[in-house]
């Protein structure tokens, strides 16, 4: 006999719970699915759009799985470099319905960069689609919707927007259609600059908007004058080795590198390597002076005819001959070759060496960019080897290079990695020793002299103290030197009596002119660029002019004598 009993309460109570749990779990699985079916129809659309829609649509749709990129901003927050959502006008050249040739020409009245011919072209393209244009603004889009032409496609893509057209172009670099950096910063820090974790917080340079648009005008300037084939010039912080404004010339837009040329993208401060001339006597003077090899500024040195060394003669250039002994101001001041070659053959081949070796003149410098080069080091040593190289000739590097060894020897003798990254107060590289303290404040005084007396007198800002030394180079050229093609740099600093910044300027084969009587040196093109970016920077950089202050160089002025054997003046 079977006995029925009936559930209790609690056990009705139960069974009513796992029914209910079982129809929750039953319908988020149908959930679950839905959501997944829905993914599934979204890529699978996606897809389909990116692989058989025609090429203009595709690159709508791809446009949008193009990596966004964190803003590149100067020192100040200023921006250099953005991503903005932008519009793009395009067209499918067979979906055309209308006449083309009175499309072209209302299309050419909306958009007058280019003619009706141009855009006629564009719309009879044997091309599924073609641009039109691209970084449109709103209203021209609705200006060229407002034609009704359905073959006519407006989107919306992330471009790489540069604010500042060319400013800091070779700095900045770009990118490519795939949304990565091909050049500069942007190439240097790709990985940085897409990272979705960092999109939001800008990379710093260490450039300032301001001191680059001061250099690049005046460089510019300069270059036009004197139909230099090319220029740089960089300013640099000589205590933290930050580099607060680099300029290339000739230069680029990238905003739109479509027609950049090969010369138009190197950058000359990094990349190009030359012989600078004069600019390296006071590097010698440095190693002299810091390896005990010259010990009184008094000593003097046979300059009164050429110096004949094996087959060759060392000569003084034209009009700096002074033909007699020369002590080490008026080496400097005076730009002797000879006087010069006669310290570095004193100084030896190993001691020369060691002067480029510890300046890094022997490698790449150490910056960001990976558009480098690395300097021309000579194939072979020799006594006569040891005595050009001392006056700037058989050896080629960077402007970056000369940049960055005379700002250590101006700071009290530390060599800093150069950087284009803003470097936070208090964070800057502890840096390598390369001159001891009192042989740089030894070259302050004696790059003061040059600029008060010397050749460099073309360099003087009034109030700014500068200091610095000027070079002229013949360019090298097949089987030898172009003797009539020089490169021309002046290497400056201000305020000597306080060191902070270097200013230098390169222009490569300048050309005389009236103003010039026919000079191409360096006097006469390079230091008025330093000059008047010292002028317009200085108060950018809080250095204001100052006519009461000056470095002390009392010490030396007694040793210098003009050509007629009268002592300069000494400086206020």
């Amino acid at each position: 006999m079977i006995v029925l009993v009936a559930p209790s309460a609690d056990d009705r109570r139960t069974g009513g719970r796992h029914a209910l749990t079982s129809v929750a779990h039953g319908r988020l699985m149908v959930l679950l699915l839905l959501f997944a079916a829905g993914g599934l129809l979204i890529l699978g659309r996606l897809g389909q759009l990116a692989i058989f829609s025609p090429p203009g649509e595709a690159r709508l749709v791809s446009a949008r799985f193009v990596p966004l990129r964190g803003d590149i901003v100067d020192r100040n927050g200023q921006p250099l470099a953005q991503t903005i959502d932008a519009w793009s006008i395009g067209v499918h050249p067979h979906k055309v319905i209308g006449d083309k040739r009175q499309l072209a020409q209302s299309l050419a009245r909306i958009m007058p960069e280019h003619d009706a011919r141009w855009y006629y072209h564009r719309l009879t393209l044997d091309a599924p689609f073609t641009y039109l244009a691209r970084r449109a603004l709103p209203e021209t889009v609705d200006a060229v919707n407002a034609l009704g032409e359905p073959g006519i496609a407006p989107g919306r893509e992330p471009e790489r927007l540069y604010p500042q057209s060319q400013l800091a172009a070779h700095v900045l670099g770009f990118v490519g259609a795939d949304g990565h950096g091909l050049r500069g910063i942007e190439r240097a820090f790709d990985k940085r600059l897409t990272d979705p974790a960092r999109r939001a917080d800008p990379l710093t340079l260490s450039i300032d908007m301001r001191v680059q648009a001061a250099m690049q005008s005046r460089l510019g300037t300069a270059m036009e004058t004197f139909g230099a084939r090319a220029a740089s010039g960089i300013v640099m912080d000589i205590h933290t080795g930050e580099v607060i404004a680099m300029v290339s010339y000739p230069t680029f837009n990238p905003n739109d590198i479509r027609h950049a040329t090969a010369d138009q993208l190197r950058n000359n401060v990094t990349q190009s390597v030359y012989e600078l001339g004069s600019t390296f006597k006071p590097l010698t003077m440095a190693q002299a002076i810091d390896t005990g090899t010259v010990t009184s500024m008094a000593r003097r040195f046979d300059a009164t005819k050429p110096l004949k060394v094996g087959a060759y003669y060392i000569h003084d250039d034209p009009g700096d001959e002074q033909e007699r002994w020369l002590n080490i101001p008026e080496t400097l001041i005076y730009s002797s070759n000879i006087a010069t070659a006669r310290i570095a053959d004193l100084l030896g081949e190993a001691k020369m060496k060691a002067l480029f070796h510890k300046l890094r003149f022997d490698q790449e410098q150490p910056i960001e960019l990976r558009e480098r080069a690395k300097p021309l080091w000579p194939s072979y040593w020799g006594r006569t080897t040891t005595m050009t190289t001392a006056y700037g000739h058989g050896i080629a590097v960077t402007p970056l290079h000369l940049a960055t060894a005379y700002a250590a020897m101006v700071n009290g003798g530390i060599l800093r990695e150069p950087t284009l990254l803003r470097v936070p107060e208090g964070k800057e590289r502890r840096g390598k020793r390369v001159f001891s303290a009192a042989t740089s404040a030894r070259l302050c005084q004696l790059l003061r002299l040059v600029v008060l007396d010397g050749t460099g007198r073309k360099g003087r800002a009034p109030g700014y103290r500068v200091g610095g030394k000027t070079g002229t180079a013949e360019m090298a050229d097949a089987g030898g030197y172009a003797r009539h093609r020089n490169v021309s740099t002046f290497a400056g600093v201000f305020p000597m009596d306080d060191p902070q910044y270097v200013v230098m300027a390169t222009l490569v084969a300048p050309k005389g002119t009236k103003e010039t009587y026919g000079f191409t040196t360096a006097a006469w093109n390079a230091a008025p660029v330093v000059r008047e970016t010292i002028q317009r920077a200085g108060p950018i950089l809080d250095v204001m002019p100052n006519e009461h202050r000056d470095i002390d160089v009392s010490d030396l002025t007694p040793l210098v004598l003009t050509a007629s054997g009268e002592q300069v003046a000494q400086a206020q």
